[in-house]
């Protein structure tokens, strides 16, 4: 079905340049700075928006497209959308910056150097910046309004953190966020490190500033949020077996977890990853390929032989979309692989997806839960 997609055979080729239609504006002095040639859909409804199930009808807008509104990262993450102002951050990690795009504008510029390589991303109740710096601090800091940083949590019973991930904040003021290792056992994303804590957790951290180990048996949890009513917390297993999942949890009024429940399997190559749950409690997951390849070598030009991939990215990357039971009822194909997303414009409305190089947005008849 890649044909379906107007922009997914024209990847990653040329310098950085302003898309007729797309609403980007163009990156000035962003060294190596790469961009699609991407051609946004000239007819409705757009192609890319898939329907699985019926139930998902009412969430496509038929005169709706994806639009490209920035480029030039390197590995995009943690979207994060802030109504006062009209804009939107994410991470651009193995670059240490964060961007801004500006929906006033349309402009798409570095926010901030030099953030310890920050991954996950969230809004406090009190319109505060919540980072993940996922290397060298490995730590959660809040931006205050005057500009200044503190620390909500770098170490656990006297051992460092090991790369906090993705975060996200509950009505009660409380922090969760995961730490599994990604930004420690490389250098791409950061610089390599020890784990020292024994297990990769879920901790929260409460309005006293007291942090709580609150899921221990999962490996590497990434992705995180919280139903709309906030009686369940999802949560992605990064490394589970086989596949990767969602888990769902019980949440009592003290914060307490009970009746682990495997809600969505990615069921084989799918790769889950960040995601955000909307009013009606639907799960928009960044979705792609996992990279997994045969254990099968097989011959290919040149007399050599290769372990081929087991799916096609173009095939798979895009949001997956489930309901609250955990049945797929949406995708929307991008030319890239999507990691994180996050719902912005004035209405909540305006899906931002964060998608290896560049950031896409789709605006849908879905709101953001909180």
């Amino acid at each position: 079905m890649q044909d379906e997609h107007p922009a997914s055979t024209e990847a990653r080729r040329g310098f950085l340049k302003t898309v007729a239609g797309a609403g980007l504006a163009a990156l000035g002095g962003v060294a190596g700075a790469q961009s699609f040639d991407f051609k946004p859909a000239q007819r409705y409804p757009d192609p890319a928006v898939l329907i699985l199930d019926p139930s998902f009808a009412k969430y496509r807008i038929y005169s709706s497209t994806v639009e490209l509104v920035g480029t030039g990262m390197r590995w995009a993450e943690g979207p994060v959308y802030f109504p006062e102002g009209g804009y939107l951050l994410c991470s651009d990690i193995p670059n240490n910056r964060l961007m801004k795009f500006d929906e006033k504008t349309g402009k798409f510029t570095v926010h901030k150097e030099n953030v310890n390589y920050a991954n996950g991303n969230t809004r406090d109740r009190q319109g505060r910046l919540v980072t993940c710096e996922h290397s060298v601090t490995r730590r959660v800091v809040r931006t205050e309004k005057n500009g200044q940083v503190t620390v909500l949590a770098d170490k656990f019973e006297g051992k460092r953190l090991n790369a906090p991930n993705d975060v996200v904040v509950k009505s009660d003021d409380s922090i969760w966020f995961t730490d599994p290792i990604f930004g420690i056992n490389g250098e791409w994303e950061g610089a390599r490190g020890t784990p020292e804590q024994a297990t990769t957790n879920v901790y929260r951290i409460g309005a006293d500033g007291q942090i709580a180990a609150m899921i221990t048996d999962l490996v590497n949890p990434n992705g995180l949020a919280f139903s709309p009513d906030e009686k369940k917390l999802y949560v992605v297993e990064w490394k589970g077996t086989p596949n990767r999942s969602i888990w769902s949890y019980d949440v009592a009024a003290d914060g307490g977890l009970s009746g682990k429940t495997k809600l969505i399997d990615a069921d084989g190559p799918g790769s889950l990853d960040g995601f955000r749950v909307d009013r009606d409690g639907n799960l928009w997951c960044g979705w792609g390929f996992s990279g997994a390849f045969s254990p099968t070598a097989t011959d290919v030009p040149g007399g050599m032989k290769a372990h081929l991939p087991l799916a096609k990215s173009e095939d798979m990357d895009g949001v997956k979309v489930f309901n609250a039971q955990g049945k797929p009822i949406g995708f929307i194909r991008l030319p890239e692989r999507c990691a994180n997303l996050e719902f912005g414009g004035p209405k909540r409305n305006r899906l931002y997806m964060a998608s290896s190089h560049s950031l896409y947005a789709l605006y849908v008849e879905a709101h953001a839960a909180v």
